[in-house]
């Protein structure tokens, strides 16, 4: 029965032919996760790399670099640019199509009916497409998940199994912070094992937060580096799919594209100055006293994610400048890497910690000595932001022009 569902399929992203970095992270990942996979299992299942674009077969080696067994190359000129219709209806016929799959990976099964296990990225274009192909392939979707494992699992659900303990083999664990930020939320996509409900559901799959894996490296060269591009005589293969479309499909034009530069600037900051729930006490007082302080560093100002949900009273002036979700840092917002990074009121909650540790100097000001923000610090002020920041506002003031 397994049989009908094999391999990872990873949605390779890019811009126009510029690959983005979480393309290269999937890949890390589903390498390591199949290599696992199959050690466990003694099975040969394979890493396919789905690419959708024009002029682009360059990429394609990319990917076999970075840790694709196979690619499968969608090259058209309607395809330059991601428009959802489209993409959908090309991915999801190819991992539909069994000789296509077959080509790319010889050793398929004839009972070959979709993919085992998929991931987008959980950007502007995986977040779209991840919902759409998986409601095209009826099957479900996990969001913004940063880690992944492989396991076998005993359930016993009323819904699932009927109430009777049922052995899952195979199953993707997709992890994600809850909102509190401290707890993990874990998602199964489960088939239906209840007779009278029965279902299967395949691909298990998610949309994969930018920045939490790591591109797969070897012998310490780059992803790049042109490795492993042996071809079909050394396993890796790119199979080339010939889509075509009809009128209908073809009834949404782009006619202008501008990329919008984001005004924040966090990732290119050298200082930023961040701010949680810790304001709390005076709000609208506290952000301008934070504003001051960002101004005398030149620094950004950045928020962690209960903030963007504006919990706070304050001006609409200051909501819209400051509690938006541009200035988010964590697993759902920015992951950045100043050269100081100020936490002031963050408490340190692991999807915000993902967006800032690679920062090479953290300081946090935090009147909770057991706040685990203080084991990712450098330097620990424990005290309320009330008492510490006026007396550092005060000190770089006296700094003069020089500081």
């Amino acid at each position: 029965m397994m049989a009908k569902y094999q391999h990872i399929f990873v949605l390779f992203e890019h811009d126009d032919g510029n690959a983005l970095n979480v393309s290269y992270e999937m890949l890390g990942e589903a390498r390591r996760l199949m290599d696992g996979f199959n050690e466990r299992y003694a099975l040969d299942e394979r890493v396919i790399a789905v690419l959708l674009g024009h002029n682009v077969r360059e990429l394609a080696y990319k990917a076999i670099d970075a840790g694709a067994d196979a690619v499968i190359l969608a090259d058209h000129e309607e395809l330059r640019y991601p428009r959802v219709n489209l993409y959908t209806k090309v991915i999801s016929s190819i991992v539909r199509d069994r000789m296509l799959v077959k080509q790319a990976a010889p050793n398929t099964s004839d009972e070959y009916v979709k993919p085992r296990y998929m991931l987008f990225g959980a950007d502007g274009i995986g977040r779209h497409l991840s919902s759409t192909v998986l409601a095209e392939l009826e099957s479900g979707l996990a969001s913004d998940v940063n880690r992944l494992v492989i396991d076998d699992v005993t359930i016993t659900h009323q819904y699932k199994t009927n109430g009777k303990p049922e052995l899952y083999r195979h199953v993707l664990f997709m992890y994600r912070p809850d909102f509190s930020g401290f707890l993990w939320t874990q998602i199964l996509c489960l088939d239906n094992r209840n007779p009278t409900i029965a279902r299967e559901y395949s691909p298990q799959a998610c949309s994969v937060i930018p920045g939490v894996f790591k591109p797969l490296q070897r012998d310490g060269q780059s992803v790049d580096d042109g490795s492993r591009r042996g071809g079909v005589e050394e396993g890796y293969r790119i199979v080339e799919y010939k889509p075509e479309f009809s009128s209908d499909d073809l009834r949404y034009r782009i006619v202008r594209r501008q990329i919008i530069k984001d005004e924040i600037g966090l990732e290119d900051s050298r200082v930023v100055v961040a701010f949680g729930r810790g304001i709390k006490d005076d709000p609208e007082g506290n952000i301008r006293m934070i504003e001051e302080f960002a101004n005398l560093l030149n620094a950004k100002v950045a928020i962690s994610l209960p903030l963007s949900k504006q919990p706070f009273s304050v001006s609409s002036a200051m909501k819209e400048k400051y509690l938006i979700p541009a200035r988010v840092v964590g697993s759902s917002g920015k992951r950045i890497a100043p050269r100081l990074y100020i936490a002031i009121g963050i408490s340190g909650a692991m999807h915000h910690i993902v967006g800032m540790k690679e920062s090479d100097t953290v300081i946090a000001i935090n009147p909770d000595p057991d706040a685990p923000i203080k084991d990712e610090s450098d330097i620990f002020i424990q005290g309320r932001l009330e008492d510490v920041l006026p007396i550092l506002i005060e000190s770089i003031r006296g700094l003069g022009p020089s500081r």
